[in-house]
């Protein structure tokens, strides 16, 4: 491509790189695919399945199976992807995970799926995309140009928000026409193409574990593709050319303790993140419960409040930069608002209230993460961004299961609007405490102020 060739006629990279083009086509489908699987048999659970006295526990528990693998799995997830080809662990996922779905749809069309089973699929696909995508973004340097990572990263990234407004939208509206064997043949079909996309791509490099640009898999396997992985090709290229290298030689690996003990005001940040994460994570078991027990609706409706909350975080991810203010300070009254938004249908109990409230949740969830990923990535020094950035998504990561539980199993002994409400009280608190650090946090020299960093991204790697 000839650079003084003007950008705008220049065609998207999927469709420039083909291989690329197959690689984020075969992500697409499989996290579509997983959402589906998932919110679809939280809705099967909630609304269809057998023996209902229980139901707010089930569904709680198997989010819980379903998220526990990104976290549990990070060290094992770091060495597979360090260690082998990275088409072989892409297709070999996809198509692991693709078996696993066609053996549960053919068990479902022949009879009634266990509800053991249901736990063990979950469990199995979510283990296959805690694969899948880390090695995804640890692979993109051998996908593309080094002039294309930035365009990489960017349709990687919008590949979690597409893929759940698509997945979460599509879930509830299969159980209602085909039960839950229709949901697995659909992910099953999915999976198994997506195998197939990866299979006839080429991979430049394939199985080298560093070749400066990529040479953290250790670090980037361990992010995800959530909020944490929003810096994750930017990560891994600054550490190849790390600022504060000293004649030439890499600095030392620090170890994740250290990393987090040097940066306080950032670790009280990513503390106060963490325990909303316990009442906002929480609306994916609320949902199908207030759609059944409160607006007495169907799974259209529950695949409407998915699609409400993935299009609010849509838009909030593309208009956060332009929120006015420092980040502590629109944090703290997204997470307010979104207090008010959770909240709101405890007291409101219409279909209406309950859509915009999901969009207006989605939006503060949008923006929170646009404009603290943006933070940790100018504060953050950028030998340990890789480190920094796994210990984010874990932590961030680790409060799903133990929200799902949690509310799935107080579902089951107080109301929907009781659950909405108890949502929006303890994110009050949360979000008095991001406002009163941001607050105490001082603009002078070292100490830089959140609002000043983000103005002046020259990170030191102080703390502010």
């Amino acid at each position: 491509m000839n650079a003084t060739e003007p950008r705008g006629r220049r065609l998207p990279l999927v469709l420039r790189n083909s291989s690329f083009g197959r690689v984020w086509t075969a992500q697409l489908l499989t996290q579509a695919a997983g959402r589906m699987f998932q919110v679809g048999a939280v809705w099967w659970l909630v609304g269809f399945a057998a023996g209902g006295d229980q139901r707010g526990l089930e569904s709680g528990l198997f989010l819980l199976v379903s998220t526990l693998p990104a976290v549990v799995l990070a060290p094992v997830v770091a060495r597979v992807v360090a260690r082998h080809p990275h088409r072989t662990v892409l297709a070999g996922a996809a198509a692991v995970a693709g078996a696993v779905a066609t053996a549960a749809a053919l068990t479902a069309y022949a009879g009634d799926l266990p509800m053991a089973a249901v736990y063990a699929v979950g469990l199995a696909l979510a283990s296959c995309q805690a694969l899948f995508d880390p090695c995804l973004t640890t692979s993109v340097p051998e996908l593309v140009d080094d002039a294309d990572i930035e365009a990489a990263t960017g349709f990687e990234l919008s590949t979690q928000s597409m893929a759940g407004l698509g997945g979460g939208l599509l879930g509830p509206l299969a159980v209602d026409a085909g039960g839950l064997a229709g949901v697995v043949t659909t992910c099953g079909l999915a999976y198994l193409l997506a195998a197939v996309l990866v299979a006839s791509a080429r991979f430049a490099n394939a199985g080298t574990a560093g070749d400066g640009r990529g040479s953290t898999p250790g670090g980037e396997a361990a992010t995800g593709t959530r909020s944490a992985g929003l810096v994750e090709a930017d990560s891994g290229r600054e550490n190849a050319q790390a600022p504060g290298t000293a004649h030439g030689t890499a600095p030392a690996r620090r170890t994740l303790s250290q990393v987090l003990a040097g940066l306080p005001f950032v670790r009280r940040v990513l503390v106060c993140f963490a325990a909303a994460n316990l009442f906002t994570t929480a609306v994916y078991v609320v949902m199908p419960l207030y759609t059944r027990g409160v607006l007495h609706s169907t799974g259209s409706t529950v695949a409407a409040l998915e699609a409400a909350l993935g299009a609010g975080t849509l838009v909030g991810s593309f208009t956060g930069a332009r929120v006015p203010g420092r980040p502590t300070t629109v944090g703290s009254a997204c997470l307010a608002l979104m207090a008010m938004a959770l909240g709101l249908p405890g007291l409101v109990t219409t279909h209406m209230v309950a859509l915009g409230s999901m969009t207006v949740a989605g939006w503060c969830v949008g923006v929170i993460g646009v404009r603290f990923v943006g933070l940790f990535q100018r504060l953050v020094p950028a030998a340990d961004k890789p480190g920094f950035f796994a210990v984010m998504q874990a932590l961030l990561g680790a409060t799903f299961p133990v929200s799902s539980l949690v509310f799935g199993a107080l579902g089951d002994h107080l109301t929907a609007r009781t659950l909405c409400l108890a949502q929006g009280a303890g994110l009050v608190p949360v979000a008095a405490a991001l406002w009163w650090l941001g607050r105490r946090t001082q603009p002078d020299g070292r100490r830089t102020a959140p609002g000043i960093a983000a103005a002046h991204p020259a990170p030191t790697g102080e703390a502010p």
